[in-house]
């Protein structure tokens, strides 16, 4: 079945349209559907100022509905992909508001530490959003929540995710990677797992810290000796010291 969106049966009178040329001022005529067209006076090929690639962010079939999308257009893609992960979080956890309050903040502080570190910002805030998605199923099997079984259980519901929302292949097997061993980090980490291990830990000691409060001494020490990064040991001063 065509997508009603592309399919010409659906359209009206705004499926067809003009606009102007960015560098000669000429007329472009522009079918709703049309990624870019060529100027047929200067030669200059322009964005669809209209369309609407949101469906694209998330659809498998977007490809071959679409076809070739210029670069511009790949970015919004992988903009609109981030956009669509905590939704998916949200839906899959449902009313379990506390886990998706803990990814949403695990979410919040890795950007920030991914920001300072240039970490690559779709890899980062798609597993901290997904890194405790596989608690469901650990609580399910094994009545546990013990790391192993998060690990276990997590990429498999991960991948289900991000390939339904049309992730890019090398994106997923990061984010699945980084989910399997979250809280295990190994002899040497991508700045990308550093992030999310850094942020997890910040949200982790703070849930800790209204449950049973620590010592600021004691509390200072652990930032000090357990974060993988300066940035996320500075920000853990700042959330968690004052």
């Amino acid at each position: 079945m065509q997508c009603p969106g592309q399919d010409s049966r659906y359209w009206d009178g705004a499926a067809v349209f003009e606009t102007k040329c960015p560098k000669c001022g000429g007329e472009v005529e522009f079918f709703k559907d049309d990624s870019t067209r060529k100027c047929t006076q200067c030669g200059h090929r322009l964005l669809n100022p209209k369309i609407d690639f949101g469906c694209a962010a998330y659809c498998p079939y977007a490809e071959q509905c679409l076809g070739s999308l210029p670069p511009e257009l790949l970015a919004k893609k992988k903009a609109l992909l981030l956009e669509r992960v905590p939704v998916e979080m949200k839906k899959y956890f449902g009313d379990d508001f506390k886990r998706i309050g803990h990814a949403s903040r695990v979410a919040r502080y890795a950007g920030e530490i991914g920001e300072a570190e240039q970490a690559n910002p779709a890899v980062v805030l798609a597993a901290a959003y997904l890194h405790d998605i596989g608690i469901k199923e650990a609580e399910r099997k094994y009545n546990s929540t013990l790391p192993r079984y998060q690990h276990e259980e997590g990429p498999p519901v991960a991948r289900q995710i991000l390939t339904a929302l049309a992730a890019e292949p090398g994106l997923i097997e990061e984010v699945c990677d980084i989910i399997g061993h979250h809280h295990h980090p190994r002899s040497e980490e991508t700045v990308n797992f550093k992030a999310i291990y850094d942020a997890d830990l910040i949200v982790n000691l703070e849930e800790k810290q209204k449950e049973s409060p620590s010592s600021p001494e004691h509390l200072a020490g652990i930032v000090e000796k357990s974060f993988l990064t300066e940035s996320g040991r500075r920000l853990a001063r700042k959330v968690l010291l004052g």
